[in-house]
C-alpha cells in the first residue's frame, strides 16, 4: 500500500514539473513573438519555427499527461483489489481466530457451578465419590458440546482443542492454573438445548446429584467468555506440506 501511495504522490509530481514547463515555455515564446515585431523577417520566421516545435512539444506532453493517468487509474484499480482482498481475509482470520478460543466471545447461555458433596461418606462408601473430580468437569463439558455450546469456559479458563482438565490432589489443574471447588463453567449457546442436554435422565448431572455433588444450573441472556490466552507449542506436530 505505501508503495502505491508513493507512486501515485511522483505521478503527481510529474504533473506539476510538466505544467510548469509548458508554462514557462509559452511564456517565453509569447515574449519573443513581441520582441519579434521589431526585428526582421527571418527572426520571425525562426520565432514562428520555435513556436511550432513548441507546439508539438505540448501535443507530445499532453499524450504523456494521458498515459499517466492511465497509469494512476490502474493503481487505484489494483488497489481496490488488494483492499478488498484484505478484508477477506481479515474476516477468515477473525472467524478461525474464533473456533479456535483465541477471541472474547458473548451471547446467551447457561451457568453451571458445581461443588463438593456436604454429605458424610458412610462405613464402606469411597468419599472420592462424593468430591467433584476432573473426569465429572470433562463430562460435564462434552455434555454442552453436544448440546451446541459454542464458547466454554471453566473459572474464566477459556477451553480449546488443546485443554487439558487433570486433578492434581483435591484440586483441578485446567490450562495449567490450579483451580480448587466450586467450579464455574460457562458456555455460548442455546440456553434451552444445553439445559435439556445437561439434565438427561441418567447423564452426568443426575449422577452427580446421587452423590450429593451440589450443581447449579442458571440460564443467561448475556454470557462473557474470554478469549484463550495461554501460549501454544507444538513439539510433534508440524503443518504437512502440501
Amino acid at each position: 500500500m505505501k508503495g502505491k501511495v508513493f507512486q501515485a504522490m511522483l505521478l503527481s509530481l510529474v504533473f506539476i514539473i510538466i505544467g510548469f514547463m509548458i508554462s514557462v515555455q509559452f511564456k517565453t515564446i509569447q515574449g519573443q513573438n513581441k520582441f519579434a515585431a521589431s526585428t526582421n523577417d527571418s527572426r520571425v520566421e525562426e520565432l514562428t519555427q520555435q513556436l511550432k516545435n513548441a507546439t508539438d512539444e505540448k501535443k507530445t506532453l499532453e499524450q504523456q499527461i494521458e498515459e499517466l493517468n492511465k497509469k494512476i487509474n490502474a493503481l487505484d484499480n489494483t488497489s481496490s483489489k488488494t483492499d478488498a482482498a484484505i478484508d477477506t481475509i481479515t474476516q477468515d482470520l477473525n472467524k478461525y481466530k474464533a473456533i479456535a478460543g483465541f477471541t472474547k466471545m458473548t451471547g446467551p447461555g447457561v451457568i453451571v457451578t458445581v461443588n463438593d458433596s456436604d454429605i458424610q461418606p458412610k462405613n464402606g462408601e469411597d468419599p472420592n465419590m462424593f468430591l467433584v473430580h476432573d473426569e465429572d468437569l470433562v463430562n460435564i463439558v462434552n455434555t454442552l458440546k453436544v448440546g451446541g455450546a459454542e464458547a466454554i469456559s471453566i473459572n474464566g479458563q477459556r477451553l480449546i482443542a488443546t485443554s487439558e482438565i487433570r486433578c492434581v490432589g483435591p484440586t483441578i489443574n485446567i490450562n495449567s492454573t490450579t483451580y480448587a471447588p466450586p467450579y464455574i463453567i460457562k458456555a455460548i449457546g442455546n440456553p434451552d438445548t444445553l439445559v435439556a442436554s445437561l439434565n438427561i435422565k441418567g447423564g452426568i448431572i443426575e449422577t452427580l446429584k446421587y452423590y450429593g455433588i451440589k450443581v447449579d444450573i442458571q440460564k443467561s441472556d448475556n454470557l462473557e467468555i474470554p478469549a484463550f490466552i495461554n501460549p501454544i507449542n507444538f513439539k510433534y506436530a508440524k503443518i504437512a506440506n502440501k
